[in-house]
């Protein structure tokens, strides 16, 4: 069983031979690691690297994270946030605060931002929980986390004590150094390690994602499983025309290179909202350099077709569509008959909801194609563990060999600093005064 698909018969996109041995020139980089940003190419074969012994680990770590704690506090930003958010959301169910028994402890985020009412809720509400923290970062010293971790390790070490806390701290940090590398060795936190070779938006299959997710009752083997599935499919041995990731990263290309500079990622089904999300730091940071790079957004159908209906419609035609379409739905709801219809809807009577939701993908790329944007459509099965894990690796894969097609480095970021440069001046941290000085002036 194929776990992803792609189509890009209603882009209106051809694949020549000359595409096709671009595409593949630029895959066969990733696998060598002849190719700009080699020293971050970790990712490429983890899915198949990774031992038994280390996932066991993980699970063990997350078992006892999870008999410690009923709430588990999630400390990270970028990459080192949005992948594990993003496979919870995808694989949670929405209403589990809903139920009086909780299967799994839930999992919270911090430090992804650096609003005081968002953090003094978040300790407020966590009052009558059992807390632990899982804080990942490479450094220990990015602004939004360290001001989050320092809070949130005050608070643990009040509760319960610096040695209980030992045991419901963990550290996801460099192998070597860093600040909060060097913490935990004074504590004695548990850490797992943030590998040299992998950058924070393709982490989300090691520790830095892998942790938060077994502790949130998410299956990493299986998640694993199909992102080991996607490598082999994506591999550099399968041909142009039969690789997915290639397939797509050819249409992006095609796309951006006829004016179409802005992608649009929609799903109708909204668990998968945050793959947007992870997806959007993915390719953004990725191929947005040296004045180059598509432009990626997203919507949550058929909610936005309320709100950015009208403008994908017929608004400026800069723009093409990708959806990740589900196949088949995990439960089970139908449509009622009502005797007064009153709403019109008898002639829906004894289908299901994902059929009608089916139609409205379909109508919708038809309309979209015939006002102008171009539509990609990439499947998957269903959404569990396996699937999610596949989609994850492949989003990966073509974003790498996109990025190399469009003539960029696709795995450094430099334009992130130019903001902390600023922040911290005007923070008048030591060492900015000249910076401090400078841009006190331009106020």
């Amino acid at each position: 069983m194929e776990l992803v698909k792609v189509d890009i018969r209603k882009a209106g996109i051809e694949l020549t031979a000359e595409l096709e041995a671009q595409a593949a020139r630029a895959n066969e980089l990733l696998c060598s690691g002849k190719g700009a940003g080699n020293d971050f190419l970790g990712w490429v074969h983890l899915p198949s690297s990774i031992t038994d012994d280390e996932l066991s680990a993980i699970e063990a770590q997350a078992a006892a994270l999870r008999a410690k704690a009923d709430a588990i506090v999630c400390i990270g930003i970028g990459g080192s946030y949005l992948g594990a958010r993003a496979v919870l959301e995808a694989l949670g169910n929405p209403f589990e605060h809903l139920k009086k028994e909780h299967d799994n402890p839930t999992v919270i985020f911090a430090g992804q931002n650096i609003s005081e009412d968002y953090t003094a809720q978040l300790l407020d509400a966590l009052k009558e929980h059992s807390i632990a923290v899982i804080v990942i970062s490479k450094s220990g010293t990015t602004t939004e986390p360290a001001i989050a971790f320092r809070l949130f390790k005050e608070e643990i070490e009040r509760r319960y004590g610096k040695e209980e806390a030992k045991h419901r701290i963990v550290a996801v940090t460099d192998k070597a150094r860093g600040a909060l590398k060097t913490l935990a060795d004074i504590e004695g936190y548990p850490t797992f390690v943030i590998p040299d070779n992998v950058g924070g938006r393709f982490s989300v299959l090691t520790p830095v994602g892998l942790l938060p997710l077994a502790a949130g009752g998410v299956d990493i083997r299986a998640l694993i499983d199909g992102a080991r599935r996607a490598e082999a499919a994506t591999a550099c041995s399968v041909p142009a025309a039969q690789n997915p990731a290639i397939v797509y990263a050819i249409a992006r290309n095609v796309l951006y290179n006829s004016g179409k500079k802005v992608e649009i990622l929609g799903s109708y089904e909204p668990a998968l909202q945050y793959i947007n999300e992870w997806w959007k730091q993915l390719y953004g940071e990725s191929e947005g350099k040296e004045g180059k790079g598509i432009f990626p957004a997203s919507v949550t159908l058929t909610a936005d077709l309320h709100s950015m209906g009208q403008y994908i419609q017929e608004g400026e035609r800069t723009m093409f569509e990708t959806i990740v379409s589900v196949a088949e739905p995990n439960h089970k709801a139908v449509i009622s008959h009502d005797n007064d219809d009153l709403d019109g809807l008898n002639y829906l009577a004894g289908r299901r909801i994902s059929e009608v939701n089916r139609m409205a993908e379909l109508g919708v790329a038809i309309a979209h194609v015939d006002g102008g944007v171009p539509n990609l459509r990439i499947e998957i099965p269903a959404v569990n563990a396996l699937t999610i894990g596949a989609l994850l690796y492949f989003f990966e894969r073509a974003c790498g060999i996109s990025g190399y097609m469009l003539g960029v480095n696709p795995f450094n970021q430099p334009g992130v600093e130019a903001y902390k440069k600023n922040m911290f001046a005007l923070l008048e941290k030591p060492g900015y005064e000249e910076a401090t000085k400078a841009i006190k002036e331009r106020l």
